[in-house]
């Protein structure tokens, strides 16, 4: 979940199920198997969410595979208190008893308002819920990003976000975007510097080439990268298959992706018509088999749909339909 997000569906009057039944659908997806997958080969039944259900982040917390990204809980274009509260606070709530326990967030979302929100429904939280937020991006007015990695910042960034989320260490703490203005071992000393204080237990990059992946690992270890990643924007395939060969997760973001137009015969539609489900989770499905280290971060603001993201993990595509749905990219 990131920056910049897409409105266009809401100006043109679309709901989310017409544009699911009209539109290229993509998801955010699966976790991981073990280290004994075998990276880079095409996935299989084999991988999906019934034979893989978990994944541990840094190798210490597991998490289920289908998590939850908190940006659409706050209000329009990501700025501001949502509209209704209460429905939002119904939504986190309802995601963990779902069994999701790996909740993706930023200080950007708002701003703030998505940690304050967490807070608010969660806390106390459960044992065993994991919390990743970001830093590195500010936000001075509706649909604005700027990015600011500088060591000073990312500092206060880091303790705002552990005061809004009442934690004393944040469990994975991603760099949202690297500042061009700031060496990346600048903003990574800073938040290494955190983490040796306590401050933090894992460290996250997110919007980044495998070449930046590496340049941080010098710095500080890293456990996951979340980039943009669905059925047609591949363009961080490289980074996909940088994170299997170093068994990292991969959270995708941009859940719904792509405007061509889907006919009858698509393959999407044919597998959805086929099991009796959305075009949405068919599209999670697909993704579930997509790689062994993928983990899944829809977001919504509505229970509803929360609840049909949730069910996307039961689905099982035969693999003449997960090669069909593979084919449809570019």
């Amino acid at each position: 979940m990131h920056e910049k997000p897409s409105n266009s569906n809401k100006k043109q009057g679309v709901t989310r199920r017409t544009f699911l039944g009209t539109t290229l659908v993509t998801g955010a997806a699966l976790v991981a198997r073990g280290s004994d997958a075998i990276f880079g080969a095409e996935p299989s039944a084999s991988s999906n969410i019934a034979t893989n259900p978990t994944w541990k982040l840094g190798g210490d917390l597991t998490v289920n595979r289908l998590g939850f990204g908190a940006m659409r809980v706050t209000g329009e274009g990501i700025w501001g208190w949502p509209p209704d509260r209460g429905n939002a606070l119904k939504v986190l709530r309802r995601a963990v008893e779902l069994g999701v326990n790996l909740i993706d967030t930023a200080d950007a979302y708002g701003p703030e308002t998505s940690e304050l929100l967490i807070a608010e429904a969660l806390y106390p939280y459960p044992k065993g819920l994991v919390i990743a937020t970001k830093g590195g991006l500010t936000r001075p007015g509706p649909g604005e990003w700027v990015p600011d990695g500088s060591p000073q910042h990312l500092k206060q960034a880091v303790d705002g976000s552990l005061k809004r989320l009442r934690l004393e260490r944040i469990d994975v703490y991603q760099l949202h975007r690297i500042d061009p203005k700031v060496p990346i071992e600048e903003s990574l000393g800073a938040i290494k510097e955190m983490k040796d204080a306590g401050k933090i237990r894992h460290v996250g990059l997110s919007n980044v080439e495998p070449e930046e992946i590496e340049r941080a690992r010098k710095i500080v270890p890293i456990v996951s990268v979340q980039n943009r990643y669905n059925i047609e924007d591949r363009k961080s395939e490289n980074a996909l298959a940088y994170c299997e060969k170093n068994a990292l997760g991969f959270l995708p973001w941009f859940p719904i992706g792509g405007t061509r137009g889907l006919k009858p015969e698509n393959a999407l539609n044919a597998a959805a018509k086929a099991h009796g489900v959305s075009v949405f989770q068919v599209a999670l499905a697909w993704l579930l088999e997509r790689s062994p280290v993928i983990l899944p971060i829809p977001g919504t603001s509505s229970v509803a749909h929360l609840e049909e993201n949730v069910a996307a993990t039961k689905l099982k595509l035969a693999p003449e339909e997960w090669k069909a749905i593979n084919a449809l990219a570019g």
